[in-house]
């Protein structure tokens, strides 16, 4: 059995992928060089599929060129002081249609190698409100795949599965943990510094996901939101 996941290189890309190995599938990774400000989630990618001894596919895809959110613009990326912050509002971070983009290409890659199954980390609990990452897209999405695909039309459609969909953060760590992720390579944050702010959307979540699954988040941080330093020293 074959499928194609996606990896940008996050904790739930990773978690992902690490699911998708845990159920037999002989697992293709694909990532995607599409603009964005800063390349460490590349990296982070390379050595994931590095370490699961994967050959990573590298699609580069201009999206910068269209524009529109702070991840490929000169734009801002928020800070905030907790995860209650992030709203119901689609962010500036969203970059339009992105997962469209990226699940065609893998829908593509994964009609040509034979692979029955597309696996993406997307989640609609703890998320920034992404209207490419609820479970409603997916099922359209699904519905794509069964008419755009020869192999769909021959009655052998690709599936686009979301491990994570219904999953909080939390849960989603829990699982990673039970599967040996290496958290310690992924990069979740919408900055590319050295060290990863604490402070945006993603860092936001990722703490809290950790927190919540009483792990301890491998990676540095410039600085921890209050929340997380209060559960670090109750955890001394």
């Amino acid at each position: 059995m074959k499928a194609v996941a996606l990896l940008s290189g996050g904790l739930d890309s990773t978690t992902s992928l690490a699911i998708a190995i845990s159920l037999g599938y002989d697992v293709f990774p694909i990532t995607f060089i599409y603009g964005q400000r800063h390349k460490k989630e590349i990296e982070s990618a390379k050595k994931i599929a590095k370490y699961y001894k994967l050959k990573l596919k590298i699609i580069k895809v201009e999206l910068n060129k269209i524009g529109g959110s702070a991840l490929t613009d000169d734009y801002d990326v928020p800070s905030k002081e907790n995860y209650n912050e992030i709203g119901d509002e689609i962010p500036i971070t969203y970059v339009p249609a992105r997962n469209t983009v990226f699940l065609s290409i893998a829908l593509s890659y994964a009609e040509k190698i034979g692979a029955e199954k597309i696996f993406i980390g997307v989640n609609a609990l703890d998320y920034s409100g992404y209207p490419d990452c609820r479970p409603e897209y997916i099922d359209e999405f699904n519905k794509l795949s069964r008419l755009a695909t020869k192999v769909g039309v021959e009655g052998k459609p690709i599936e686009v599965v979301a491990p994570l969909l219904h999953m909080t953060k939390g849960e989603i760590i829990k699982k990673g943990l039970e599967l040996n992720v290496p958290y310690e390579l992924t990069w979740s944050c919408y900055n590319g510094r050295e060290k990863a702010c604490g402070a945006c959307d993603s860092c936001l979540l990722r703490l809290k996901g950790f927190m919540e699954a009483n792990a301890f988040d491998p990676i540095e941080y410039e600085k921890y939101p209050d929340f997380y330093k209060k559960y670090l020293d109750d955890k001394k």
